[in-house]
């Protein structure tokens, strides 16, 4: 890895020198596994004190650092973006990342099997895998999977204080798995006090979870540290008219999934000088998901098998270092990053077969990235701001079965590449009406290629009248993955072998739309149109030999356009009560064929409202509608993608927090309280109504 050292050697030099005319510049003393593969189809390293939105106003938070990788005010750019904060998660007790995200326009999330199942998410109609999820500057999409899109369904939302949304193609800063849109996740920072806690909370489905941790700061020290445990026993996922189908006995109608999740969540930093500072991050997942499925009650009822159960062990570590410099009076500001991320997977599948194993050795499935990354900003005052970055990605890949049978041959796949990428970028404004921003990226990866992005992304605000109009255009693209290119399995009757000919998938994307503020900016209204086109798709292609032998492999075969709106609304009544409501309008088809593309529904609409009647006592309302959709059918012959038509649904969720005194809160949430049956996707019941409640105790 040449690079990956010139790089660190000519920013480490760089930052010494820096930090000596800091120093030079400061005043004395110191300033305070998957069997069954999912569907085909910003730097952000230490929150500036200019990131927190002013207090009392009761509105999502309005700058963003992910759009342009440094703090700016989300109306100064062009990009469609939501903001998450710590305080809205809490408030809506949303305890995993997949259910904060499927109630945000423009994504559509799909989880198999309830909490810590595997989840996709689709962003404007993309494939999930077309989707960039960072977390703490660190590029997080599991390298293991067979696609490499991001599965969130074993994290939680503990420790998250900030989840940014950059809706439409962001390859232009973010390179590869960008193409739909970015989600970047930072870690809350600790500031202040010593600050204990701790949280028990039980409730349906034989749910209990604890978390306990501290934040706070001590002089030039702050620290963020939590461990949770989270265990859900008894969800049942197979829908009444499947197990009608395949005559289903008693026990196999209540054979119930169970998830066991432990996590730590780290965040540390060290303010060395007033210039210089050093941060560490750290995420560590355990999940244990047992789970019975309808292709296990397939097996058992439709093939004779006995016993099938399948179990699936996810072991995950995210580490990241920073180091951070203001030089020169603030006119040069630069972070140099380390991290690093490994994912074990082992997927096995109880139960007998004529009398043998099913799977008597697990599937094991293993990734591994390492990244070196540098970016600074210098700042030419009221000429605008230039950012210029490298960085380079080292990533490796292995999956492994051992042979069990004559029909099962057994496999071991193991393979890596390298990317090395620049990025330059230029923001500014003219007279403060015109804002917007510019960027360029080269992207040079040692298995598919080299590819050149951009993006342009211009706000206009028309003085005056509270007006903001808003446009981006850009390209994307999302490269193969390891699994894609280097699968080799061989059996009996059957193969599955990588393409190590595949393209890049490439896109071409644009979005124009229009924001209002009225009432002193209490009332914020406005709706984005846009339009993608994409190429080269990688689906899986089918070939039977003469022998009458299945081979599966993966091509360049299609083509898609996805176009739609997206609309909200924001009003802060009164100073205790605020409603959000937004629509997603989704057009996602095949190019060729026409045909719906799976899992994408046309309609989303999600509405909330936040009421503080008295100071601690404060309630949250959901409403979340999604229409129906094309899907994959589980029952009958059919084997098309989209043959299968999924039921539109609609779900109320409720949540109460009152805090009985500086020491101890109590908590309540009802979920799906109409108990609404729905399948996401098809043949995957969700959760039906359950109560949930629980306390914390805090200094």
């Amino acid at each position: 890895m040449p690079f990956s050292r010139n790089l660190l050697i000519a920013s480490t030099l760089l930052m010494t020198m820096g930090a000596a005319m800091a120093r030079a510049d400061a005043p004395a003393g110191r300033d305070a596994a998957q069997k069954r593969p999912a569907s085909p189809h910003a730097v952000r390293d230490r929150k500036p004190k200019a990131a927190v939105s002013p207090p009392d106003t009761g509105l999502p938070e309005r700058i963003s650092v992910s759009a342009a990788r440094r703090p700016t005010a989300a109306d100064d750019i062009g990009t469609s973006m939501t903001i998450i904060t710590e305080k809205q998660i809490q408030t809506q007790q949303r305890r995993s990342l997949t259910d904060i995200l499927a109630r945000q326009p423009g994504l559509n999330v799909v989880q198999t099997g309830g909490p810590g199942g595997t989840s996709s998410i689709f962003m404007r109609g993309n494939n999930a895998s077309e989707v960039k999820v960072r977390l703490d500057g660190m590029d997080i999409n599991d390298g293991s999977s067979t696609s490499g899109l991001f599965d969130a369904g074993a994290f939680v939302t503990d420790g998250m204080g900030r989840i940014e949304i950059l809706r439409g193609p962001q390859s232009g800063l973010y390179g590869a798995d960008a193409m739909a849109g970015v989600i970047d996740i930072t870690t809350a920072q600790g500031q202040g006090r010593f600050k204990p806690f701790v949280r028990v909370e039980g409730g349906g489905y034989g749910t209990f979870n604890q978390t306990f941790g501290a934040r706070g700061s001590r002089g030039r020290f702050h620290y963020n540290v939590e461990f949770s445990h989270y265990r859900m026993d008894g969800f049942h996922n197979i829908p009444s008219y499947i197990e009608r189908y395949y005559g289903a006995d008693p026990q196999q109608r209540h054979e119930g999934n169970r998830n066991d999740n432990r996590g730590v969540n780290i965040r540390l930093g060290y303010d060395v000088t007033r210039h210089l500072d050093l941060g560490l991050t750290a995420r560590l997942i355990q999940d244990n998901n047992h789970s019975y499925s309808v292709y296990d009650l397939q097996s058992e009822n439709l093939y004779g098998d006995r016993g099938v159960r399948e179990q699936t062990t996810q072991n995950e570590a995210i580490v990241r270092g920073t180091a951070h410099l203001v030089s020169f009076h603030g006119l040069f500001d630069q972070v140099l990053g380390l991290g690093y991320m490994t994912n074990r997977n082992r997927w096995t599948e109880t139960g007998t077969a004529y009398g043998s194993p099913v799977n008597p050795d697990p599937d094991y499935y293993r990734s591994s990235r390492l990244k070196v990354d540098w970016h600074g900003t210098f700042s030419f005052r009221q000429y605008g701001q230039l950012l210029v970055g490298a960085e380079h990605f080292h990533d490796t890949f292995n999956t492994s079965h051992t042979a069990s049978s004559m029909w099962d041959s057994g496999y071991d796949t193991s393979a890596s590449m390298d990317t090395t990428a620049g990025y330059g970028q230029y923001q500014g404004n003219w007279r403060h009406v015109l804002y917007g921003a510019a960027n360029i990226r080269y992207d040079a990866n040692s298995r598919y290629g080299n590819h050149v992005t951009w993006r342009v992304a211009p706000a206009i605000h028309v003085p005056g009248t509270g007006t903001i109009i808003k446009a981006s255009a850009g390209s994307g693209f999302h490269g193969p993955s390891l699994y894609q290119l280097f699968a080799s399995q061989v059996g009996t009757g059957y193969s599955e072998k990588g393409n190590p000919d595949l393209k890049a998938e490439q896109l071409i994307g644009y979005d124009a739309g229009v924001e209002q503020k009225l009432l002193h900016d209490h009332l914020n209204f406005g709706a984005t149109w846009y339009d993608s086109r994409v190429r080269n798709l990688i689906q899986s292609s089918l070939s039977i030999d003469s022998s009458y032998d299945y081979n599966y492999s993966y091509a360049n075969v299609a083509k898609a356009r996805m176009y739609g709106v997206e609309a909200f609304v924001n009003w802060k009544a009164l100073r205790s009560l605020e409603f959000n409501l937004s629509y997603t309008w989704t057009h996602a088809r095949d190019a060729a064929s026409h045909s719906e593309l799976q899992q994408r529904p046309q309609h989303k609409f999600n509405f909330n409202t936040t009421w503080t009647p008295i100071r601690d006592l404060t309630f949250s309302g959901n409403i979340l509608y999604t229409s129906g959709w094309r899907d994959l059918p589980v029952i009958g012959s059919g084997t098309c993608s989209t043959c299968a038509k999924g039921h539109g649904y609609f779900t109320i969720d409720v949540a109460a927090n009152y805090r009985i005194n500086r020491y101890v809160s109590v908590y309540a949430r009802a979920d799906n309280l109409l108990d609404r049956q729905f399948e996401e996707p098809i043949g995957y019941l969700q959760p039906g109504r359950a109560g949930y409640g629980g306390f914390m105790l805090n200094d």
